[in-house]
């Protein structure tokens, strides 16, 4: 069974502002073998991230931090970014700081 990908309004903006082509197909890539078996894929975030999981892309460096609609058979991209360990700019303070602000599951109107 193949798995919907869906990506909010901040991971499509995240995406896009990868300015290196080769990173951003690379990303793109690794976001659509989540179609199959997600939940086998990453880890699970804890704490204020919990119920979301994560999974690294072009080695270390970037990570794509993600939810599982199990009912609807949906994997929905909230964020991604730059592993940065204590920088504001880290992907999972922005995934926290989303979270906080009710933006984390924001979609456009599709």
């Amino acid at each position: 069974m193949s798995w919907t990908i869906r990506l909010t309004v901040p991971a499509r903006k995240q995406l896009g502002a990868i300015k290196d082509t080769r990173i951003r197909q690379n990303i793109s890539k690794r976001i659509s073998r989540l179609e199959d078996e997600p939940e086998k894929q990453g880890k699970p975030l804890s704490e204020e991230l919990a119920g979301y999981r994560s999974i690294r892309a072009i080695g270390q460096r970037y990570r794509i931090i993600y939810k599982l609609e199990a009912e609807r058979v949906v994997v929905i991209v909230v964020t991604l970014g730059i592993r940065k360990e204590g920088d504001k700019k880290d992907v999972y303070e922005l995934a926290k700081k989303l979270a906080r602000l009710g933006l984390l599951d924001l979609f456009d109107a599709e």
